[in-house]
């Protein structure tokens, strides 16, 4: 018998398993596809790694301007720029499965009998717990039904075997932004339709409107309040649908597990409404993070392992990046949730047009924006648009993390000329 089951091996069960090994547990972790899950697979490696490759195209456009005179003009070759894609994901495999020795690893699909019995494949398991990690699969919009050929899904776009001369995507949220972003550069004519009133809905609108007005300097035509019902398919190559993911939670209802419209439905402890049966990830629709979903599966492991002191999956301090050009970030609340949150707030901003190392690096376009309690300093949100913005939210995240207030986090020392002491000249300014 295991002491647990794990069902999907992505980043909620990876390190969940992990985890686990580490207190001491027998561990099954169950995986019908590849390790890695969406993230690795499908999702933010691959993705990212098609944004590099169309950064690395903007800057050899600007390659002039550094002194340096590349003879011949930047060609594309898509094939290799998805050969590389491949390669990373092989080799991030590689890496995951050789940290799984202690672990047995199944593969294949699991079906839950009842809260102690599975079957994965032809062989019956016996578990002491089950913890579910199954992920999560783009949102089909009605009307627009993914077909492979004209209209495809965020999966379907990583794995294009040509760039496309025109592409219409569908939702102008953090995926179809990146996607936006990564077509544009490699020469695709790109339409970004988005329903709401900006770009990135839920994400600082000061910061949306930035990004929007970026677009159209790239010739991203950008239409928001707009039905993409509306909008002649005819006149795109290819139709990318980019309106979300959902959890994968099939069949989960008839062994008594209680699910709800976002996913799996689970307590503080991320406990199911089944005994002795957990859940973690995008399978919960809490935060569709790959590093949330690692922070919920080794939160429900602990409570699994170590039940006299079980702790709550409560952390809200949770940074959030885009990998747009120039790259975005966020953590804790944007200037409209912090207004409605505390009476006052102060807001502190500065241009990365005033930054040392943005101006010789040639990626002056953003800002750092704070925001803080007007009465006590007290750090309640941070949002960047600019270079490198993905890295630098971490410092707002450890000083959130750690309830720092403003002044405490003005007295850090940032090594100058870097990106970073642009944190403390935003905190100069008023």
């Amino acid at each position: 018998m295991y002491d647990l089951a794990i069902i999907g091996a992505g980043w909620a069960g990876f390190n969940a398993a992990i985890r686990a090994k580490s207190l001491g547990l027998k561990v099954a972790l169950i995986e019908e596809a590849f390790i890695g899950g969406t993230c690795l697979n499908s999702g933010c490696i691959p993705a990212k790694t098609l944004v590099q490759s169309a950064k690395l195209l903007e800057f050899a456009g600007k390659a002039k301007s550094f002194g340096i005179d590349i003879n011949a003009i930047p060609e594309i070759n898509f094939p290799v720029i998805q050969a590389r894609k491949e390669k990373i994901i092989m080799q991030l495999r590689k890496g995951m499965e050789s940290r799984l020795a202690g672990i047995d690893y199944l593969s294949g699909h699991a079906r839950i009998l009842n809260n102690q019995h599975l079957k994965v494949n032809d062989d019956d398991l016996t578990t002491k717990f089950i913890l579910l990690a199954s992920g999560s699969r783009p949102f089909e919009l009605p009307g627009f039904v993914f077909d492979g050929k004209k209209v495809i899904s965020s999966e379907e776009a990583l794995n294009l075997s040509k760039v496309p001369g025109s592409l219409l995507i569908v939702g102008g949220g953090v995926i179809g932004c990146e996607f936006a972003q990564i077509f544009s550069s490699l020469g695709s004519k790109v339409q970004v339709v988005e329903i709401m009133d900006q770009l990135l809905p839920g994400v600082d609108r000061e910061i949306a409107k930035k990004l929007e007005t970026i677009f159209k300097k790239k010739k991203i035509s950008v239409s928001t309040l707009t039905d993409a019902k509306t909008v002649d398919l005819n006149n795109f190559e290819l139709v990318l649908v980019c309106v979300g993911r959902k959890p994968r939670i099939e069949g989960l209802d008839a062994l008594g597990i209680a699910t709800g419209k976002s996913g799996i439905i689970v307590d503080d402890y991320l406990r199911t409404s089944v005994e002795n049966i957990y859940a973690a990830g995008d399978c919960t629709g809490k935060l569709m993070l790959a590093h949330y979903a690692s922070y919920q599966g080794i939160c429900a492991v602990e409570n699994i392992g170590k039940p006299s002191t079980p702790a709550r999956a409560d952390n809200a301090v949770v940074p959030a990046c885009i990998f747009t050009s120039p790259e975005i970030a966020s953590v804790g609340l944007n200037e409209l949730q912090a207004s409605q949150a505390v009476p006052e707030i102060k807001i502190n901003k500065f241009d990365f047009l005033g930054s040392g190392m943005a101006r010789i690096q040639d990626e002056t376009e953003g800002f750092i924006k704070i925001i803080s309690e007007a009465k006590t300093g007290k750090l309640i949100g941070a949002h960047i648009i600019g270079p490198k913005a993905t890295e630098l939210i971490s410092i707002f995240t450890l000083a959130m993390s750690s309830g720092l207030n403003v002044a405490q986090l003005r007295k850090t020392i940032f090594a100058h000329p870097t990106l970073s002491e642009a944190i403390n000249e935003a905190l100069d300014q008023g």
